[in-house]
């Protein structure tokens, strides 16, 4: 099932898309009257998602308010998060080296998971425009990640309890400056700029793949394909990172952890492909959709 926020005449809506993926049903229709993804995510229970389900496999015709997706504009699922975005770095083997190669440092695979925080005042929507922050940057970079999102509050979380935990499953393109983390040695400031998180263009249900996630994941700059993997070669997979992340602190619902990018970030390639003003980027993750964004000045 494939959740999303969007908009009809400047009028905000969460719907469920049906079984094609050509229309879209407003939660009201199931009896529901959440106003924010965050909300439906903290208190939908079962039999409330059920519903949707349910509906989601009804024709037009027969729900109140279904809107065609042509007609409609989606919006990121989750505008505006309780907490900055929890990222893994370096998780796939083949960025780790691309990534020690632009540093011109020696390779080692990580151990260790890496962590790190992601600011985001407002995430950016499907379709929207990423700043430049030429002022700041000449070498912004693109990373398509597949983003988890926690259901319910997350403590001393147990292997095997983990799938019970993710509410499901978006995408996100972690935005860079690369010049800004490597002058300042560390990656906050430079993944942080306004407009550096794109996330969408749905939430697809935990219930909806297997778990752990094995699917293929894609970038595009201009059609050209950049990054091609799969999230089943995580270095550190989302069972271990939410065990180890829960033993010392509680990930509360609504919580999005950005799982790492593989090889093919403009960074690797000799030379540097950075991204310019006017270059459409997309990232792909197979059963979620396409997340496309245009850099602007």
């Amino acid at each position: 099932m494939k959740l999303l926020a969007y908009e009809v005449d400047k009028r905000s809506f969460l719907g469920v898309l049906n079984e094609d993926e050509t229309w879209v049903y407003p939660v009201s229709a199931a009896g529901m009257e959440y106003r924010s993804m965050k909300d439906l995510i903290r208190e939908a229970g079962p039999s409330e998602m059920e519903m949707l389900d349910y509906i989601s496999k009804k024709m037009p015709g027969d729900v109140t308010g279904a809107a065609s997706v042509e007609e409609i504009k989606v919006v990121s699922p989750i505008a505006e998060p309780d907490q900055d975005i929890i990222c893994l770095g370096i998780n796939y083997m083949d960025h780790a080296k691309e990534s020690a190669r632009f540093k011109k440092e020696e390779f080692s695979k990580p151990e260790k998971a890496i962590y790190f925080s992601k600011r985001v005042n407002r995430t950016n929507d499907p379709d929207g425009i990423i700043p430049a922050h030429k002022n700041l940057t000449n070498q912004l970079d693109y990373e398509a990640e597949l983003a988890v999102i926690i259901k319910k509050d997350a403590k001393d979380v147990k292997p095997g309890e983990v799938k019970d935990y993710i509410f499901g499953y978006t995408i996100m393109n972690d935005v860079s400056a690369r010049e800004v983390q490597t002058e300042h040695k560390q990656w906050y400031f430079g993944k942080s700029l306004d407009g550096f998180t794109p996330l969408g263009p749905c939430i697809m249900t935990a219930d909806s793949t297997a778990f752990p996630p094995v699917l293929k994941i894609q970038s595009k700059v201009n059609g050209e394909l950049r990054q091609n993997s799969n999230t089943g070669l995580f270095i550190h997979g989302i069972e271990e990172v939410i065990c180890e992340l829960t033993q010392g602190m509680t990930l509360k619902a609504g919580t999005i952890i950005a799982t790492g990018t593989p090889a093919g970030v403009g960074m690797g390639f000799v030379p540097p492909k950075f991204l310019e003003t006017g270059d459409a980027v997309e990232c792909i993750i197979e059963g979620i959709g396409t997340l496309r964004n245009t850099v602007g000045e």
